[in-house]
C-alpha cells in the first residue's frame, strides 16, 4: 500500500459552501416562518422560532465571516497543520462531509477547540486528488504515536 502524498491546499472562502449554508437557512427560515403564519395567535411560540431563525443566520455570517482569512492547509506525508504553524502534536483532519466537488472537514489539534473546513475543488484543482487522498488514507504505522509496550502480566 502506498502511502499518501504530501500536499499543501490553500483555505478560504467558498462561494460554494456559502451558497449551501444560506440555502439551507433559507429553507429553515421560509419553514419557520410558514408554521407562524399558520398558528393560530402570534404568542410566545412564534416570537421564539422567528428569533431562532435569526440567531441562525447571524450564526451563519459569523461563520463565513471567520473563513476571510487565507491559511494554509499542510500535510507532510505523517501529520496536518493549518496555517503552516508547526503541529505541537499531531492534528487529526477528518471529513464530515463529502459532496465531490466540496468538503467540510474538522481538523482536530490537541489542547485547542476543533476548526471546521470548507474545502473547494476550485481553491486548487490541481491538488485537490491528492487532497482528497491524504483525508481518506489511513496513518501509514510511521505515522502512528508509538506508545511504550506494557509488560502483560504472566500467570503462573
Amino acid at each position: 500500500m502506498h502511502n499518501a502524498p504530501s500536499v499543501i491546499y490553500p483555505v478560504g472562502r467558498s462561494r460554494y459552501a456559502s451558497r449551501l449554508l444560506w440555502t439551507l437557512w433559507g429553507c429553515g427560515a421560509a419553514g419557520a416562518l410558514l408554521a407562524c403564519v399558520q398558528a393560530p395567535d402570534f404568542g410566545w411560540r412564534s416570537g421564539l422560532l422567528l428569533s431562532s431563525a435569526l440567531a441562525a443566520a447571524m450564526a451563519v455570517r459569523r461563520g463565513l465571516a471567520r473563513q476571510d482569512e487565507a491559511v494554509v492547509l499542510d500535510f507532510d506525508g505523517r501529520r496536518w497543520s493549518l496555517g503552516g504553524r508547526a503541529a505541537r502534536a499531531a492534528a487529526v483532519a477528518r471529513v464530515s462531509l463529502d459532496l465531490q466537488s466540496l468538503l467540510l472537514v474538522s481538523l482536530d489539534e490537541p489542547g485547542r477547540p476543533a476548526r471546521w473546513l470548507w474545502l473547494d475543488r476550485q481553491a486548487s484543482p490541481a491538488h485537490w486528488d491528492d487532497l482528497r487522498r491524504a483525508l481518506y488514507s489511513q496513518p501509514s504505522m510511521a505515522a502512528a504515536p508509538t506508545e511504550p509496550a506494557v509488560p502483560q502480566p504472566t500467570r503462573p
